[in-house]
């Protein structure tokens, strides 16, 4: 039983707008062998998402907020060094909710026991097959409530949730418009997902006009992931008793002051439509299910997974600040 340091990134100040640097720092910690009950893990990934943005104001929406000079935390594969309990032996695959460091301590009923289907891509655990994965599992099944033959409309598409939506929307035998922000992840979509039309909205004058064309006879559901000028687009696009998943609106997470919202709300009500905002943890039931179909999905190669991989804990702030520029393609994850 040895002692061991541990490297972690602490939130030092709440960021204005958006994060910088000098909002984070990257300290060192002393770790004592395990307590009764308790497993030590040496991370292999972790996980950067858009909702940390969230968790880093005072008043955070719909989570915790991030306390200022302790370690942040999100999704992380790790393997369990040393072991404290009989549930765990070194070695094993576990998820945790231990990111942004390199070992942690952590009580073994806060772990949850991995046996990948494929250990050279357990990272998956992060995106597909973790969080991401689910939340689009969750958003377009329970809430969008698609129909084969309807036309389901996707913004962020080609990110760590949207990309799934997308080819579960697929699956379940809809015709997919995608909304993202570079040719490459365009042709990504279309050559390599069979979605049916993409939307480059950086290179569109109109978001409405460019929606209205890849969609012509109307959208029945969205998975709203932007926001702003992409939520309204949608409500002018949208079929009389559209349905919209509220996943998240990161158009909006780093704005000092809030922006002006869409203005044709009132498409709500004479299109009736319904909008269920939702939180994936809400729905942990969901997960055995869900891993059961997506599992099967990935493994016959039916979705496919795409992943920037950031080496290295000290490049991890760069990581999540990439992902408010469009840096991700897929999920963005660090190597640890």
């Amino acid at each position: 039983m040895s002692n061991y340091t541990a490297r972690q990134i602490h939130l030092v100040s709440r960021p204005s707008g958006m994060p910088s640097h000098e909002n984070f720092k990257l300290v060192e910690v002393d770790l004592p062998p395990p307590a009764n009950g308790e497993v030590l893990v040496e991370n292999l990934y972790m996980s950067v998402d858009p909702y940390m943005r969230g968790r880093m104001r005072a008043d955070a929406v719909y989570a915790q907020a991030y306390e200022l000079n302790q370690v942040m935390y999100g999704g992380a594969v790790g393997q369990v060094v040393e072991s404290n309990n009989d549930g765990f032996a070194p070695g094993d695959y576990v998820l945790s909710n231990g990111a942004w460091q390199d070992k942690l301590l952590a009580p073994a009923q806060s772990l949850t026991p991995l046996q990948p289907f494929d250990k050279e891509r357990i990272s998956l655990y992060l995106g597909t097959l973790g969080m991401p994965g689910l939340t689009a599992y969750v958003g377009l099944q329970k809430f969008g409530e698609p129909k084969s033959g309807e036309t389901v409309f996707v913004s962020a598409a080609s990110g760590a949730v949207g990309a799934n939506v997308c080819q579960i929307a697929k699956a379940l035998g809809c015709r997919v418009v995608g909304s993202v922000g570079s040719a490459a992840k365009a042709e990504w979509l279309r050559d390599e997902c069979g979605v049916d039309e993409v939307i480059n909205y950086k290179e569109c004058d109109d978001l409405t006009s460019a929606l209205l064309g890849a969609a012509p006879d109307g959208v029945d559901v969205y998975f709203e992931n932007v926001g702003g000028e992409h939520l309204q687009a949608a409500l002018n696009a949208m079929n009389h008793f559209g349905r919209i998943a509220a996943c998240g609106m990161i158009s909006t997470y780093n704005n000092a002051e809030p922006a002006p919202g869409p203005n044709n709300l009132m498409l709500i009500v004479g299109k009736k439509i319904r909008i269920q905002g939702f939180i994936v943890s809400d729905h942990a039931d969901m997960r055995p299910r869900f891993l059961e179909d997506m599992t099967q999905w990935v493994s016959s190669d039916q979705i496919k997974c795409r992943e920037t991989v950031v080496h290295g804990l000290d490049n991890a702030v760069d990581a999540f600040l990439g992902l408010f520029s469009g840096d991700n393609f897929g999920k963005m994850i660090v190597k640890l």
